[in-house]
């Protein structure tokens, strides 16, 4: 049967709950989001005469959930106009409304015998076939469905997902043993393709897979601080990213999520085992009495980390107080810190030192437990990485990491200290196999029942490093890379430090246009890095300033202008795809493209006045244009109206929050695409390729460009000088502002005149190399190369 999902309906409004409305809003699914009736009146409703029969009363909760959508930070929506696609009701009101719905997701209170309740009145009224799926964080699927028709039992399963949805990847699939094969496919398909989630097939055990070994791994570390008479700050200090862990880290983390959840989440684990398991899941004297406080974390202002002004304490666990953040000091954190790759690992894991024993001690039994619990929890070790790498936001999965640290080394460690190592593991070293992954014929292989077998990779999902080990390069620089994608499309990759735009980016990019237009249908501008880039190479601009290189700036900013000029005149379709920050530089290599593929979250700036400067490869000109173009056909362009808002955009370097906001923000057209999975944005992007030039792709025409002239410049300066005197603003920034306006405004030429690119281009460049020279500016520039954050001075 051919399945799809056109509207869903979200039962329980509370952070979960609405949080998932809220995502699938963002992808265009609209959703029915049911809570409880209220059982009594707010004083607020009962100043307006309201009864408990009035549907604003009886759909409180689902409509208060709503507007907090509006005001949460992260943000749920990706833009505030999605909420429109959120329908709030109630579940006695609306419950028959479930007939009209594609999937009911459960998201009620963690209470088996609450969610039966429900499900046995969504038994009553959903349509024959529809999914219906629980949330839950570690509840029993099987127990749920106990009860409930055959067309129910079939169409239900688990979908776990994590907070906040928006953000976080993984995406927990658990079948029952009645679930229909066909729905699991489908949902999993769909929990990838369209949620833009990472997937995991998870059994119907306590917590499923992340928060089993996650809240294990929590509390294990607890218990090694107690025993070690470490700090919360010590831990924090080394179980952050020195061992591929958010920056969070341990306690940081447990703040954010919230002590009450931490210690539910725990609880269920531990009312469901016996021995040894028992015991690590027993929630320490000391969180129980900082939950009787209600020191929950962020969400209660205090927790394991108090703020009091500019400092942050730590909570001492035997005194419960809270005293200076301290760090952990020892040899093996400055080895560490020093080495790359497995060595990092190595160098403080195997350390006979107090981080080195900490992380050892916690490592270890996290390990093991993993791998006991291997078949038990997931069908093979590559849904339990995933799980942590997605779910918990781990560089490396338990087994990974255990590759990475040697295999052999620590199992030997681990028995001449008694720690029981499960057989399966000894069992694969007795064979000769010394690693749970392996590469071969340049696949990743990895351990399954004594012997390998190849990881399953989705055809959407292109790895540049596999490729290159794979194929090679067609030819790099220390900046980039060009690749063959296959189909006769060509990627260009960045990765450069920061992948900051340099002469060797620049390079790369004109050879890369002249290799596609002579052997390939088009290119694609992408990477797979932490970020698509941050801007160009600050630090290099600074210096050649500070040593008074002005003609070799100019030399560096026309290469520059004249490659993005290269770029949107491309004879074949250059097709670029950002993701997370794509700044200065890195919006600018995506405006001229023929068309963008942007991750959902990608964040879009033009924040160059942040440093004392100005876009100097284009971007001015090309938000402008795009402004211009973004308007629908028979609009009256109100050139003073774009001008203003161009200039607003750029001197309060404004950065989408997503991509839809980007849309918004015209750095995106109405015909350019957004990827909900990041992990297929280089596969849509080469999609997009092959369909421009099966079209029959053709470069854009050259035209002249409208601008405001004098008398636009000359209403930009007023608004200038209004917010200098009203303090926005100080002497420098007035200054920047101005170059921008002259830049925008095109000149001192009439109003309406039409000017050729290079003109603008001119003028840009100009403006730029003038701040660059400006004392203030270097200032600003240096301040951001130093301590990571804006200079006003």
């Amino acid at each position: 049967m051919s399945r799809s999902i056109r509207k869903v309906a979200v039962l329980g409004s509370g952070v979960m709950g609405s949080g998932i409305a809220a995502h699938l809003a963002n992808i265009g699914i609209p959703s029915l989001l049911l809570d409880i009736v209220p059982r009594e009146l707010t004083k607020d409703e009962e100043k307006k005469g309201l009864t408990l029969e009035d549907k604003v009363v009886r759909n409180r909760f689902s409509q208060t959930a709503l507007q907090k959508l509006l005001k949460q930070k992260p943000a749920p929506l990706t833009s505030k106009e999605n909420l429109s696609l959120i329908e709030a009701g109630n579940l006695e009101d609306d419950l028959a409304r479930l007939k009209d719905v594609d999937w009911i997701i459960e998201v009620v209170v963690e209470n088996l015998a609450v969610k039966k309740q429900v499900f046995a009145k969504v038994d009553e009224v959903k349509k024959p076939g529809a999914i219906v799926s629980s949330n839950t964080s570690g509840i029993s699927i099987e127990a749920m469905a106990e009860g409930r028709s055959e067309d129910f039992r079939k169409n239900f399963l688990g979908t776990h997902f994590f907070n906040p949805p928006r953000y976080l990847k993984l995406l927990e699939v658990i079948p029952t043993k009645d679930t229909n094969p066909e729905v699991l496919s489908f949902m999993k398909s769909f929990g990838e393709d369209v949620l833009g989630k990472g997937v995991v097939e998870a059994k119907d055990t306590p917590n499923f897979i992340a928060n089993r070994i996650g809240t294990y791994g929590l509390l294990v570390t607890v218990r090694e601080m107690l025993k070690g008479g470490y700090s919360v700050g010590e831990v924090d200090s080394v179980t952050g990213p020195l061992i591929g862990r958010p920056k969070s880290a341990t306690f940081r983390t447990l703040d954010v999520v919230g002590l009450d959840t931490f210690v539910h989440v725990a609880n269920n684990v531990y009312e469901q085992v016996e021995g040894a398991e028992k015991e690590v899941f027993e929630v320490p004297a000391f969180m129980k009495s900082m939950l009787e406080k209600g020191w929950l974390g962020s969400k209660s202002g205090q927790g394991f980390f108090l703020k009091q002004g500019k400092e942050i304490l730590e909570l001492n666990p035997e005194t419960l107080e809270y005293e200076a953040r301290k760090k952990l000091s020892a040899p093996s954190i400055d080895l560490a810190k020093q080495a790359k790759g497995a060595d990092k690992l190595k160098a403080i894991v195997y350390a006979n030192d107090r981080a080195g024993q900490l992380l050892w001690n916690i490592f270890s039994p996290v390990l093991v437990y993993s791998a006991e619990l291997a078949g038990v929890i997931a069908d093979d070790i590559v849904a339990i990485d995933n799980a942590m790498k997605w779910g918990f936001g781990w560089n490396q999965g338990p087994f990974e990491l255990w590759d990475s640290i040697g295999l052999e080394d620590s199992v030997k460690k681990m028995q001449a200290e008694g720690i029981e190592v499960p057989s399966w593991v000894l069992e694969m070293l007795n064979n000769g196999q010394t690693s749970f992954y392996k590469k071969e014929n340049f696949e990743t292989l990895f351990v399954s029942n004594g012997s390998y077998e190849a990881t399953k990779v989705n055809p959407k999902v292109i790895n540049l490093k596999g490729l290159k080990e794979k194929n090679g390069v067609i030819k790099k620089n220390s900046g980039a890379s060009l690749i063959d994608l296959g189909d006769g499309v060509a990627a260009l990759e960045f990765h450069s430090p920061n992948n900051a735009i340099g002469p060797d980016i620049t390079q790369m990019i004109n050879y890369a246009i002249e290799e596609v237009d002579r052997n390939y249908k088009g290119l694609v501008i992408g990477n797979q890095g932490k970020n698509f880039c941050v801007g160009a190479n600050l630090a290099m601009i600074l210096m050649e300033a500070q040593d008074d290189n002005f003609f070799e700036l100019d030399m560096v900013v026309r290469q520059f202008q004249q490659t993005m000029m290269n770029v949107k005149y491309s004879p074949k379709p250059v097709v670029a795809a950002p993701f997370g920050m794509t700044l200065g530089g890195g919006s600018e290599v995506c405006l001229p493209a023929a068309h963008i593929q942007a991750s959902s979250e990608s964040y879009m700036g033009l924040v160059e006045v942040g440093v004392g400067l100005i876009p100097g490869g284009g971007g001015n000109k090309e938000l402008y244009i795009r402004h211009l173009n973004g308007l629908p056909n028979g609009v009256e362009k109100d050139l003073q109206k774009i001008t203003n808002h161009v200039f607003e955009t750029i001197a309060m370097a404004k950065v989408s929050t997503s991509a839809e906001e980007a849309r918004t923000n015209n750095f995106l057209s109405r015909t350019d695409g957004i990827s909900v999975n990041a992990d297929h944005l280089l596969h849509d992007a080469k999609r997009a390729v092959l369909a421009l030039a099966d079209k029959g792709y053709q470069a854009p025409k050259r035209k002249k460009v409208p601008v405001v002239g004098e008398t636009g410049y000359a209403t930009l300066l007023l608004g200038i000088e209004s917010m200098l005197y009203s303090g926005y603003i100080s002497e420098h920034d007035k200054k920047i502002a101005q170059k921008l306006a002259f830049v925008l405004a095109g000149g001192r030429v009439p109003f309406g005149t039409e000017v050729d690119e290079q003109y603008l281009l001119d003028l840009e460049r100009e403006a730029f190399l003038s701040l660059v020279a400006e004392p203030k500016s270097q200032q600003r520039m240096q301040h951001m190369l130093l301590k990571g954050k804006p200079l006003r001075n």
